[in-house]
């Protein structure tokens, strides 16, 4: 009765031997599943993985060592993707730094919701780093960085400020012009300068005033020498032009009138502003590249493209731009004016490097955020231009900016593209265009 027989045990033993026998079979077919079917790690650790730079891809998919040589590769195209929600955050904030034009300040300035703030730009074909300041300077030392332009210019140019005050404060060292209109900081950690010129047209022009014509005036053929005079001073130029193009203005070629637009009461033709803008910047471009191709000095030249803004009706109307989430990817196309102006950007920039050539020191390039910007409609100080709209109660009508930027904000994207411009840039022997 103490005893247990053999034949009991026998089902039992069989099972286990059964078990193991599968578990043998299925771990090498569940090996070769992982080494050709790896599975992906989730979107915020691959966020937070190293990166080399540059990314390049290849458009070839031959694995022939030939074949291989022959392959073109290009460098990444930060200019299509999506914005994902992001748990970092920015480097610096309304407070850390003391560069931000107060319209811009919206953290400042009580706006609520601060999720605009988290979120990253992910392009399709590669990662785009978090901006690391340290290396910014590192490339820039010993130079003279310029932006030249409208408040666009001044809007980039804060944030970079801010970025790379998170690491090392600027000393400002000039300024000149109501509305700090010309600036000037220094980090004397690295021995860089970095300027801001404003210049909305780039080419010379005469802007509007409460005492006379309401018009701009606009000299097509000659750069404005406020900014040029300096050129020989300045490393890497960041040209940042558009929406002052859109104001009434008389277009001039030497003595003579081109013509106008929207300039009822003049006897000018109207031709509209694309050419116009297309003008202005091939002036610009052909200007540094004589002056600066002619002298063998070298020169980087980034050209900004135009950033849309985001008025939903009147630009004083209680919820001019009342989104507070990205567009989805597809959800909002570029088409029209923004399209145009940016194509007018992109065009001439290729066109300037193709006229570069000859000089081995001149580089340009286009920082092609028009799409990115444009799906970003949350990004704006909106009535947070002012502080605290609402603090007597919502008004039907109230200002708004639906153009420029929140500090932290969109914004400082363009400025991580910038930086891997210039990586590559770093990675290249100057060949000129």
């Amino acid at each position: 009765m103490g005893t247990t027989s053999p034949l009991k045990q026998q089902p039992h033993s069989f099972t286990k031997k059964l078990i193991a026998w599968t578990l043998y079979a299925l771990l090498p077919i569940a090996l070769l599943r992982l080494y050709f079917y790896p599975i992906p790690l989730p979107q915020s650790l691959t966020d937070q993985l190293p990166h080399n730079d540059p990314i390049i891809i290849t458009t070839s998919s031959s694995s022939s060592p030939q074949e291989e040589e022959r392959a073109d590769e290009i460098a990444c195209d930060y200019t299509n993707g999506k914005w994902v929600h992001d748990k970092l955050g920015p480097l610096y904030n309304g407070t850390s730094c003391g560069t931000i034009k107060d319209g811009q300040n919206c953290i400042i300035h009580g706006r609520p919701d601060l999720g605009y703030m988290n979120w990253r730009w992910k392009p399709k074909q590669c990662q785009l780093p978090r901006f690391d300041p340290n290396s910014f300077l590192q490339l820039l030392q010993n130079k003279h960085l310029a932006f030249v332009g409208d408040s666009m210019a001044r809007n980039q140019l804060e944030s970079l400020l801010c970025m790379l005050a998170s690491v090392s404060p600027p000393d400002l060292v000039y300024q000149d012009g109501g509305d700090n209109k010309f600036r000037r900081w220094n980090f004397a950690s690295h021995n860089i300068n970095v300027s801001i010129y404003w210049s909305p047209f780039l080419v010379k022009g005469l802007e509007k005033s409460n005492n006379g014509p309401n018009y701009n005036k606009l000299y097509l053929d000659s750069v404005d020498e406020r900014w040029a005079m300096d050129m020989n001073h300045i490393d890497m130029f960041v040209l940042s032009i558009g929406h002052w193009f859109l104001h009434p203005a008389v277009y001039f070629e030497g003595d003579s009138v081109l013509g106008c637009h929207y300039c009822p009461g003049l006897n000018h033709t109207e031709i509209g502003f694309f050419d116009v803008f297309r003008k202005a910047i091939k002036t610009t471009l052909k200007t540094i590249i004589e002056r600066r191709g002619a002298n063998a000095n070298a020169i980087d030249v980034i050209v900004t493209t135009f950033s849309p803004s985001h008025f939903e009706g009147d630009w004083d109307k209680a919820g001019a731009c009342p989104k507070t989430k990205p567009f989805k990817e597809g959800e909002k196309p570029l088409e029209g004016m923004d399209a145009d102006m940016r194509k007018i950007e992109v065009e001439e920039v290729e066109a300037a490097k193709a006229n570069a050539k000859q000089f081995a020191g001149l580089r340009l390039e286009a920082l092609d955020v028009t799409k990115l910007s444009l799906m970003r409609p949350d990004g704006h100080p909106g009535p947070y231009m002012n502080p605290f709209p609402y603090a007597n109660g919502v008004t039907d009508r109230v200002q708004n900016d639906c153009v420029h930027w929140c500090l932290p904000g969109p914004i400082d994207t363009w400025n991580e593209i910038l930086l891997e411009v210039m990586k590559r840039w770093k990675g290249q022997s100057r060949k000129g265009g």
